[in-house]
């Protein structure tokens, strides 16, 4: 069966790729800030969703068939740093988006 969550949190890592790299062109990716500011948002994501999928006495439950099983540090569904990543980013993209253009105007 297809696992929904996963191929969901993949296809929203695709279209922010390809939302920078065919439409933005921010050149967000290429910036350090970037890449320090990613680190964060994984400093904190780490503790706070470990707590929340920690198989021992778990927040939020996962459907079996909805995610491939694949979890790293303290329980943490894969996904779930695929999703971030895509999310976080998105709207990184889009704010530098709007910088551009405003100071382009």
């Amino acid at each position: 069966m297809v696992e929904e969550y996963s191929l969901a949190a993949t296809a929203a890592v695709v279209v922010v790729l390809l939302l920078e790299f065919c439409l933005l062109r921010t050149g967000l990716f290429k910036r350090p800030a970037y890449w320090v500011t990613m680190a964060i948002v994984l400093g904190f994501q780490v503790p706070v969703d470990g707590w929340l999928t920690k198989l021992d006495a778990p927040v939020v439950l996962y459907a079996d068939w909805a995610i491939t099983g694949v979890r790293v540090p303290w329980d943490i569904p894969v996904e779930d740093f695929l999703y971030g990543f895509a999310m976080v980013t998105a709207v990184l993209l889009l704010w530098e988006r709007g910088r551009l253009a405003r100071e382009q105007a």
